[in-house]
Order: C-alpha cells, then structure tokens, then sequence
C-alpha cells in the first residue's frame, strides 16, 4: 500500500510542478524551514476515537451535551479506538514529523479522579507505542472539551476551585505513565474559546450560560466565564509546577497551554476601532497570555469587568507567570472590529460579549483565505508577549462531507499552500515559531457541524461500518512537502488534475 501511495503522489507534485510553475513565486520547501521544525497533522480523543462506552470508559461533558440535545455525536466517530494501528500506518505513509492527539480523561481515570482505567491506559500505552515505533512524535493534550461529567454532577467542573487537584491528579498519571515517550504536553485546548462557548455562550460542553433559548439549565454567563478562565490558568500552572519539579529533570519535555486566535483588523481607518482592536485583543488573547508571561489581567478587563473577574494572589500571580513553556495557536478565522458604545447582553446582564463591548464580524473560514492574517497573529504575539516558543496546533480548511468532492480537494491544497507559506515568512522575520499541525489528519466528528463538513486530509466514509479511510489530494501533496517536494502551486494549474488524480487511484 505504501508502494501505491508514494507513486501517487510523485504523479500528484508531477502534476502540480506542471501545470504550477512559474505561476507563483512563492515556492518553498519543507527544507526551507528551521531544523527540528515540527509538522504534523491532529485529531482528539471525542472526535476520533468512538468507543464511548467500551472497556470502562465513562461520559465526558461532552458525551451528555450532544446527547441531552439529539445531536450528531462522536459515539462512533472514527473508531480509532479499534483502528489505532491501520492510521498510524496512513501517518507512516503520509509522512508525518509528529501527531497531535488528546487523551480522554474519563477513559484513562472514569469518574475522573480516584482508581485508573487498566484498558483505558493500556489503549494510550500502545497508540503511543505504535506511534514511537513509526518514528512520529507525540504532542498531548489532557483537555479537549472533555472533562469528565462525573465531576461535573459531582462540584460543577471547571466552575469550582477543587477540579485544579483532580486535573493534576490525572495529569500526573498521564506523566508517569507515558512521559518515557511523550515530550510536548498542552494541557487546555483552545482555553478561551472552550471558556466562552461553554460558560457564557452556552453552545458548546458542558452549555451553562444565562441566555434564554440557549438549552441552558446551568449557569451565569455574568461570572462562570471568569471564574472558568481563572480556574484553567491556576490549573495549567499547577500541573507545570508538577511537571518540573517531578518528571523535567528525568523525561525532558515541555508544558504548553493552547489558544484560539483570530487575527482583528479594524474595520475602518478611524482611531475609535483603532482602539476596539486593541480591546478585543485584550479580551481574546490578553485574558489568558498576559497572567501566562506578565502574571496578571490586562487592565482593561480590570476596568470592566470589576469585581466580576477574579483576582490573583501574589503567590499564585508568581506560579501563573511564565508556567508555559510554549504556546499553542489555534488559527481560523479573521475578523474586522468596528467600536460601538454600547453592546446589551442578549441575557439582560453583562456577559464576556458585553463586556468586551466591540461588534466583530466573523469573516467565513469556508470563503476566505487569508494567510496574512497567520503572519499578524504571530507578529502580533512576538511583539506583545516577549516572542515565545509558539506551536501552530490547528490550522485548516473545512468543506463540505461529500466523498468525491473531498477527495479532490484543490481549495485545501490551495489553503494549506498559502498559510504554511505565511508561517514560513513569519519566522523568517523572527518568530519562534516551532511546529505547524494540520487540522485534522481524517475527517472527524466536529463539534459545531457534526459529519456535515469536515477538515480531513484523508476522507473516513461515516456510512461504512468499517469506516474507510482514503486519501484526499491534499494528503499526497502533504505528503510531498514532508518529503522534501517544492510546492510549486499554481492558482489555475491543479483545477485540471482532478481526472489524473481520479485515475492514477
């Protein structure tokens, strides 16, 4: 199969070079990028992995907000559970540098703190195992959405200050158990998103909000978005402080707390959406990155939010500043700011929305590209935030789930092409920028869209039993820039390599 696989994407980068070059001077290589620069591709333990009742596994909040709102749900999902060892061949193949995955909790410790799951374990043992043996670096994440629900019954989660001992707790098993070979740990994906959507929007697990209509039983988006944030902050910086003072010295590796990012623009050339920017900066990166390097909130959420935002002791300030080692950049979308005075939470109370008091349009990550605005947020970050060690942990291009439209997946080639180019010029103007990762490696269950579209390099056919996995075009040209393969993209040019393609399968 590999045999196959190689000789198809020698035809694909042929095709490519043909019929894209001269057509665009920004060719480049994998070579052109630092040594040990790291490229990957992702999935997540909900997304991925199915098997949600099997072997001693119990539900994730996760698990009960999908269910509780008939939604699609990840109880199948790709069953990567079961077919662990035929996808880390596909990464063998494809040629991946490194895999980012995240570990279940309640799969590893079921009610989420207490006995260990000795299936549970076993499962990430040998999938870290398998990846090890293929010479693929693994980059861990210990909360993907997914919280055990047992702790959220049990205290309210990530709403109550005793979820930091448990989130330890479990991180220190998934050291000792598999730090030998894990070296990249992200304890919270994606902080602030997960924080907003779960706690003030109420659109995503656990769904506690205060907006009626919502579905929300729980909650009040006036508070538990602070609360939550500052309970991850306190959470990151505790199980660094375990990670260095107990396994740093023997296993080497490094602890790094994640991020999404949407680069703002101004909507205008006024000094008032100047300055709405500038805030929404502070309240979407600022919120979580200023107490991770300077050891407090920006001030302008101080002003604001009063006594509705928590506040740091000088004890814990010290221990929050500079506890990551890294930070992991989720990246999207963009986004234009325009100021307005007054922003009305929909719930009648002030919410993180209100509170950051700006209208920001969403451009859709489906009809724009925009690599520049990868190079802004890391431009931005290098200038802001003293330019720390940065990993790119998902980047991507959704489309639609249609199996033969994905399959030919010329705007993700032409998506990937662009931003990964974007990083590359970043760091050539000096950010420490370390690793780029794919999002995602198969077609996943997506938490907002279900198996509606998909950000696949491989397509997984969700009506198989077996669910197959087959390579997408953007797979072999993926494949060929790990390899070493100028990109050599045209704009016109891979329009006319569908039938190839098609045929050379």
């Amino acid at each position: 199969m590999e045999d196959v696989f190689s000789l198809i994407t020698m035809i694909v980068l042929l095709l490519l070079a043909f019929h894209g070059f001269g057509k665009c001077s920004n060719v480049y290589s994998r070579n052109d990028f630092p040594e040990g620069f790291a490229f990957g591709a992702g999935i997540s333990a909900y997304q991925w992995e199915g098997a949600v009742d099997e072997d001693g596994r119990k539900p994730s909040v996760w698990d009960t907000f999908l269910h509780s709102r008939k939604k699609d749900n990840g109880d199948i999902a790709c069953d990567g559970y079961h077919k662990y060892k035929e996808d880390v061949q596909l990464m063998a193949e494809t040629g991946l540098h490194a895999f980012r995955f995240s570990i279940s909790w309640s799969r590893l410790i079921s009610n989420g703190r207490g006995s260990i799951n000795p299936k549970g374990l076993q499962f990430y043992k040998n999938f870290i195992q398998e990846l090890v043996k293929h010479g693929i670096e693994p980059h861990v994440t210990l909360h993907h959405y997914d919280h055990p629900q047992y702790l959220e019954d049990d205290y309210g989660g990530w709403t109550n200050h005793q979820i930091i001992k448990d989130f330890t707790a479990y991180a220190d098993v998934c050291f000792r158990e598999f730090g030998n070979h894990v070296k990249f740990w992200t304890t919270i994906n994606e902080a602030n998103i997960f924080t907003i959507g779960g706690y003030n929007d109420g659109n995503s697990p656990p769904g506690r909000c205060s907006f009626p209509g919502r579905n929300c039983t729980l909650g009040n988006s006036s508070t538990e978005t602070y609360i939550v944030g500052h309970n991850l902050l306190l959470a990151h910086a505790s199980v660094s402080r375990l990670y260095k003072q107990k396994y740093k010295d023997i296993q080497g590796g490094s602890v790094g707390f994640s991020l999404f990012a949407m680069n703002f623009t101004p909507s205008t050339n006024s000094k008032d959406d100047e300055i709405a920017t500038k805030r929404a900066n502070d309240f979407y990166l600022g919120w979580m990155l200023e107490p991770l390097i300077y050891g407090d909130y920006p001030d302008v959420m101080k002003r604001t939010i009063g006594s509705r935002l928590p506040v740091f002791s000088k004890e814990e300030s010290e221990q929050v500043k500079g506890s990551s080692d890294f930070i992991g950049v989720i990246h999207y979308l963009t986004a234009l700011v325009t100021n307005i005075d007054i922003n009305p939470s929909l719930s009648g109370i002030p919410d993180f929305n209100s509170d950051m008091g700006e209208s920001i349009n969403i451009l859709s990550m489906r009809s724009v590209v925009s690599p520049w605005a990868m190079e802004g947020i890391l431009e931005y970050i290098k200038q802001s935030y003293g330019n720390p060690p940065v990993y790119i942990l998902e980047n991507g291009k959704t489309m639609n789930q249609d199996l033969e439209l994905q399959q030919k997946d010329t705007p993700r080639i032409e998506y990937l092409d662009a931003y990964i180019g974007a990083v590359l010029k970043a760091v050539r103007n000096g950010s420490d920028t370390r690793g780029y990762f794919v999002w995602s490696f198969m077609d996943l269950y997506e938490l907002l869209n279900g198996y509606k579209s998909s950000f696949g390099l491989y397509s997984v056919n969700f009506s198989d039993p077996h669910r197959k996995r087959s390579p997408k075009l953007s797979a072999h040209w993926y494949s060929g820039f790990l390899k070493g393969k100028p990109t050599f993209l045209g704009s016109q040019g891979i329009t006319q390599l569908h039938s190839n393609f098609s045929s050379s399968r």
